[in-house]
């Protein structure tokens, strides 16, 4: 063979892989006709000790979607071991009885629960007060309440992280109180809201909930709030930082969608509203690290966030191993994957 012809060939080769290697995919939250949903990876640190969790918002209705979320989100704790989830209210649609909340919760998200993973609601506008007292909620009976976490445990004890569960369909003066006297008492370094109404959203269907951030937001200010969740818009948003430097995020596709719902304002870091959607967070020291994924395991956004108020960090953030690859939703992996991987 000549030298002319080995190089036509080595091009040939070469414009192939290219080809092969940037040819279209389907859009987030669809499947070309006859193809396999692909594996995955994430990339957050996964180191030994952190407090990692998942969040989703809005699973109450009982759709495709809502399916679709639970299956994503085991299979992702396959990769990724957390131990607790943050609901984010709308949690059941409709009826409650014992045989509803079985079906329509205990059974989606039964691989997680048979793992053991702990799930922490707050109580939505389409929710049934009574939910409160649904063990699996671990709501203890109440509207509102905290509880902390440290090296991936979620309890009622001392730890690095606390949370703060709050009922914004009702925002009375003892919640107020009470709430101003957990923050103000809490010796943790990360304070984390999670609610139902967003005191920050985009969304033309609802979008902010003004008075609600009348009341929450000096409180948040006052005594260090450093990041807040919500649902009730039907789409993901991550919120450029508001007073005190706290973030703000909307992910209340976990069960219903509102494609398009999103309005263009200066207040949007990411916007995601084609299709449902999930996330993971996983805090190391004074950085949170986060990924927003759809039901169909494709990340929308990521990234780390550190602590508003932190002392900036010589060091680089914690570094990440190399990505884990996580199975389609619906496979059982050869193996329970560990944090090396």
């Amino acid at each position: 063979m000549t030298p002319v012809n080995r190089a036509r060939i080595s091009r040939f080769l070469v414009v192939s892989w290219l080809a092969l290697w940037s040819a279209p995919s389907a859009p987030p939250g669809e499947t070309s006709a006859g193809q396999t949903p692909v594996t995955r990876t994430l990339s957050l640190p996964r180191q030994d000790g952190s407090v990692r969790f998942a969040v989703i918002g809005d699973i109450g209705r009982d759709s495709q979607g809502r399916s679709d979320v639970a299956k994503q989100v085991a299979a992702f704790h396959d990769a990724f071991l957390f131990d607790f989830v943050i609901m984010l209210g709308d949690n059941v649609y409709g009826a409650d009885t014992p045989a509803a909340m079985a079906g329509k919760f205990e059974v989606p998200y039964k691989p997680l629960l048979d793992a053991g993973v702990a799930f922490h609601a707050v109580l939505g506008n389409h929710d049934n007060p009574t939910v409160r007292f649904y063990e699996r909620f671990n709501m203890g009976g109440e509207r509102y309440y905290t509880f902390r976490a440290s090296g991936r445990v979620s309890t009622r004890t001392e730890g690095a992280v606390r949370f703060f569960a709050l009922d914004t369909g009702y925002l009375d003066l003892p919640q107020l109180d009470w709430l101003e006297r957990e923050l103000s008492s809490s010796s943790s370094d990360w304070k984390i809201a999670f609610f139902h109404h967003p005191l920050y959203s985009s969304g033309r269907t609802h979008g902010s909930a003004l008075e609600s951030r009348a009341v929450l937001e000096p409180l948040f200010v006052k005594y260090g709030v450093s990041v807040a969740f919500s649902g009730h818009d039907h789409f993901y948003e991550r919120i450029k930082p508001q007073k005190g430097g706290i973030v703000y995020w909307v992910s209340g596709a976990g069960g219903s969608l509102r494609q398009g719902d999103i309005r263009a304002t200066d207040m949007t870091a990411k916007g995601f509203d084609r299709d449902y959607q999930f996330m993971i967070v996983e805090i190391v020291g004074d950085d949170l690290y986060y990924e927003a994924i759809t039901r169909r395991g494709v990340t929308i956004d990521s990234g780390v966030l550190h602590r508003p108020g932190a002392p900036a960090s010589g060091a680089s953030p914690a570094p990440a191993p190399a990505p884990a690859r996580v199975a389609p939703a619906g496979a059982s992996p050869a193996r329970r994957p560990t944090p090396e991987d």
